[in-house]
């Protein structure tokens, strides 16, 4: 398919007619609202954001140190937030027990993901303020993105004293209910959400149920003050048993446990000890997933030491979602009534939000740590909450399968397709659909709806090749790949090894490894090093349009199913990683994310720069400004524009994937859907994974012999099933196609 241009009638079984009665889910349910109500106000209007004054040393005996901090504090926000949504008619006018994903995904299915440190600004203008410029959302309506992701954009980092210190992990330590005046203020942020709605889009916020950072409650919990401790998984260490606990470092406030303290501790019942997996782990630095605290004295004289959780990295303290007082979960659903009711987002992501149980197991063995039935009542309480609001949540969830369904259940309309995002690339880089054939059946006969998943091109994060499902759940179940049985964990693992070694070191020096986790790349550095193009200096013109017909390819694989489609900033450009040489000091700990997170700018505004506000470096990006690509019609833009438009125009978001069977060529993939309110009628996507021209026959039994075909990108007929429930194609290298069938008449 080179082009996607929809036939100027629509079929008649697409029809939908439109009598002016607005349905249940229009009154009820509105995934995308253009205002929420019952608003709140937070801070009133022109309230400064500190007004305290700061005198005395920053110790517990200082009284207006604590009071500072409480002033500072998320708890103590959300108490006052949520006071002004109790005793209000308002909060029972939405439904909330179930989650609808198909209702999100109709009114919001394309999203463009932001990430606020990479991008290029105006001279003078925030991050937030540049989002919420009209002639951007104009471009965004063209190219048809309906959502913005922000990214988190309140403060993160940590507090030291009276000092604030940076974020440890992209703004995802979250230390207040503040918009972080890096981008921008919170009327920038309600006239970005404004502007959306202008241009019928919506805006989707952050929170992250998991953990802070160490900002005003991590020290009012190391303090000893009121409830602030039962935020967070922590222990207050007697003092006859510090010996079991390692020196802090001068110049730290804390110290990672080796295994033998971690052992040490939970022999003498003090923790639950080792975990399922250390995510993040750097022999040395990161060994286990607990940390304890240097000597800190509270306002009551008490000197304390604290062993305390985190899953991730040391200053990302994880919260505590059954601690007696509930402080987390008052704190975490007072953030997100912030952001719905007083910014005005649509829509919340949820980070970290798979790791919020953690239980001592009675046999020898790990905690329980990961798919805990806590994290699910978690994750319905907090997505019930954002719904009675009339907002939506998706969860960024890298579990197995079963996680994912049944955090679902009752949680979060969305889950980001962890299950996937490898696979796909896995594809790309060998020519070869089979693990994506057996990861798309999987999730498919787990009872995990593809309608139900944001499926993504590159986000702030690494491209994930955990494969969690199959190396840890499901790692002596069996299955048949390449003709042998073989182990989940053996499965994982030759995945892993086949990615590695096709899209890092001498094949692509300019994608790295992060931890155990993935590999630091962009999009258009896993096509290239596909490609075998090894020197990103050297790429000719055939090169780039190479990689563009690759990136629409891996485009049409996730728009061209059910669900959310979501893409980058870094995907509409076209961007290359950043030379590790430019940034070093921020490599220093192992966290090679960087090296994919490059300055982008989507319409040219400043040329000159060399990189962001916020210090990342300006990516070489393959494609150039959106609205620049919008005037050239061979450009990626306006290809995908045009993809987008038959996505939207023949509804295959809100299909419903009933099969995706074997293939006559190893890179081809098939993929059926069904249109639930016209029996019968169904749309195939067809793609060609290799560069390479392939031919062959697809044969599917949900096909009905007689059935019409016709392609969606002309609208021109293009024959019929065959009595063996099957028809030829032909491809391109790197093509698709998608084929509207009608049942065949009587």
């Amino acid at each position: 398919m080179s082009e996607f241009d929809p036939p100027a009638d629509q079929p008649e079984a697409l029809e939908v007619e439109e009598d002016g009665a607005p349905n249940f889910a229009q009154v009820f349910f509105p995934a995308r609202p253009k205002a929420l109500r019952p608003r709140a106000r937070l801070r009133p209007q022109g309230a400064p954001s500190a007004a305290q004054v700061r005198s005395g040393e920053p110790l517990g005996s200082n009284p207006v140190y604590v009071d500072w901090l409480r002033g500072q504090s998320m708890l103590q926000d959300a108490k006052e937030i949520a006071a002004q949504f109790t005793g209000l008619g308002s909060m029972w006018q939405n439904p909330f027990a179930q989650p609808d994903p198909r209702a999100a995904v109709q009114t919001a299915s394309v999203w463009f993901t932001a990430y606020p440190i990479s991008m290029i600004t105006r001279p003078g203008t925030s991050f937030l303020a540049s989002l919420a410029d009209p002639r951007l959302w104009q471009t965004f309506q063209q190219i048809g993105i309906h959502a913005l992701h922000t990214g988190p954009v309140k403060r993160a980092g940590g507090l030291s004293g009276w000092s604030p210190t940076p974020s440890v992990d992209g703004h995802f330590d979250r230390v207040a209910t503040h918009i972080d005046e890096l981008f921008g203020s919170e009327e920038d942020y309600r006239e970005m959400c404004r502007v959306a709605a202008d241009h019928e889009g919506t805006v989707i916020d952050d929170i992250v149920p998991g953990h802070t950072g160490k900002g005003a409650d991590f020290r009012l919990a190391e303090l000893g003050v009121d409830d602030y401790p039962g935020i967070y998984h922590m222990v207050a260490i007697p003092a006859e048993e510090w010996h079991l606990l390692p020196d802090v470092p001068e110049g730290r406030d804390s110290v990672n446990l080796d295994e033998a303290a971690e052992a040490a501790l939970a022999d003498a019942g003090h923790i639950v000890g080792e975990m399922q997996r250390v995510i993040f782990h750097v022999p040395g630095l990161k060994d286990t997933n607990w940390s304890v605290t240097a000597p800190v004295t509270g306002p009551d004289g008490v000197t304390r030491r604290w062993v305390y959780l985190h899953y991730f990295k040391e200053g990302q303290p994880s919260i505590n979602w059954l601690d007696p007082t509930f402080a987390g979960m008052r704190l975490v659903i007072g953030d997100a009534l912030h952001s719905l009711g007083d910014l005005g987002s649509g829509g919340l992501r949820l980070d970290a939000n798979g790791f919020l149980g953690v239980e001592k197991t009675l046999d020898v063995g790990p905690a329980w740590s990961e798919g805990h039935p806590l994290s699910q009542a978690a994750n319905q309480l907090i997505g019930s909450m954002v719904r009675k609001v009339g907002g939506f949540t998706f969860q960024e969830l890298n579990l197995s399968i079963e996680d994912i369904r049944d955090t679902a259940a009752g949680g979060a309309d969305l889950s980001y397709d962890f299950v996937n995002r490898p696979a796909y690339h896995h594809a790309l880089a060998t020519g070869d659909t089979e693990f994506l054939r057996l990861t798309l059946r999987e999730a498919h006969e787990l009872g995990v709806d593809a309608a139900g998943l944001v499926h993504a091109l590159q986000n702030h994060d690494e491209m994930t090749y955990e494969l969690v499902h199959f190396a840890s759940r499901h790692r002596e179940d069996t299955y048949d790949f390449r003709g042998e049985e073989v182990t989940g964990e053996d499965l994982a693992a030759t995945v892993r090894q086949e990615l590695t070694d096709a899209l890092t070191g001498e094949a692509a020096p300019y994608n790295l490894v992060f931890t155990t986790n993935g590999i630091a790349s962009t999009t258009a550095s896993v096509i290239t090093a596909a490609l075998g193009l090894r020197d990103l200096d050297a790429l000719t013109d055939d090169d780039v349009e190479r990689v563009t017909r690759a990136h629409l390819l891996l485009a049409m694989f996730n728009a061209l199913q059910p669900g959310v489609f979501a893409l980058s900033g870094w995907d509409l450009v076209g961007a290359l990683p950043i030379p590790p040489e430019e940034i070093e000091p921020l490599l220093r700990e192992g966290d090679t994310r960087w090296v994919h997170r490059p300055a982008y700018d989507l319409l040219d505004v400043a040329p000159e720069t060399s990189g962001s506000a916020s210090g990342m470096p300006r990516a070489r990006a393959l494609y150039g400004p959106i609205d620049a690509q919008l005037a050239d019609t061979r450009s990626f833009v306006s290809r995908l524009k045009d993809l987008l438009h038959l996505r939207g125009y023949f509804a295959i978001a809100t299909t419903r994937q009933v099969d995706v069977p074997d293939v006559a060529h190893r890179s081809m993939l098939v993929m059926v859907h069904e249109y639930e309110q016209v029996p019968g009628q169904l749309q195939v996507t067809v793609l060609n994974f290799s560069g390479d021209p392939i031919s062959g026959t697809v044969i599917s039994e949900h096909l009905e012999p007689g059935a019409g075909l016709m392609d969606m990108g002309d609208g021109s007929a293009v024959g019929e099933v065959d009595q063996l429930h099957g028809f030829h194609v032909e491809l391109d290298g790197f093509a698709g196609l998608s084929l509207l069938v009608t049942p065949p008449k009587e």
